[in-house]
């Protein structure tokens, strides 16, 4: 009994304490690694690396919403994932590919979805769960957190801004750290704009 109110109380610590970037302000300085159709950009938060990329979609916000909701389908919409599970209605195991030579990624999310006019947010957080064993081969991203900021500028348009924690651990050298970025922000707002092409 002793065991099993210990194993709950770590549970809760981890859930409340996981990385929240809700902290970050307008005032937050900012090193833009991209400036075209895609800006990407980093930042030290906390002592982690958030990484931001921004494009604009000629897609309603509640299109775009729905791919980005429906978290079950992601390995149909973002190439790199090989795996994505609900454990429970707000919290999912995702597992991601890397290029040769790097282990495999994978993290453990809860998330959060609000609708505040004509802006929507779906905000995350790294948690554990007893359902999700790490895969071998596999690096556990234990810090992942980030946020989907969908903003209507009007019926047919929304800026669609992706921000997440950077940190990539295991095997993954520092030097390489901005590339990867910068593929990656450019990867998720590509892959979202060919699935918004598929719908009718």
């Amino acid at each position: 009994m002793k065991l099993t109110k210990i194993i709950i109380f770590i549970s809760s610590i981890n859930w409340i304490f996981g990385l929240d970037l809700s902290g970050l302000n307008t005032n937050q300085e900012w090193t833009t690694l991209q400036n075209n159709n895609i800006i990407i950009k980093t930042t030290d938060y906390l002592g982690f690396p958030i990484c931001n990329a921004e494009t604009t979609l000629p897609y309603p916000l509640k299109t775009i919403s729905a791919i980005i909701e429906n978290v079950n389908e992601y390995p149909s919409v973002f190439l790199r994932v090989t795996e994505s599970k609900s454990l429970e209605n707000d919290v999912v195991h995702i597992v991601l590919d890397m290029p040769f030579p790097f282990a495999g990624r994978d993290y453990i999310i809860k998330y959060n979805k609000h609708k505040f006019g004509s802006e929507w947010t779906f905000n995350f957080s790294a948690v554990e769960h007893k359902d999700a064993p790490l895969n071998k081969g596999h690096v556990r991203l234990i810090h992942a957190a980030g946020e989907w900021k969908l903003t209507a500028m009007n019926e047919y348009e929304t800026i669609v801004t992706y921000m997440w924690n950077g940190e990539l651990l295991g095997d993954f050298p520092t030097w390489a750290l901005e590339r990867a970025w910068k593929t990656q922000g450019n990867e998720i707002m590509e892959w979202l704009n060919d699935a918004l092409k598929k719908i009718k």
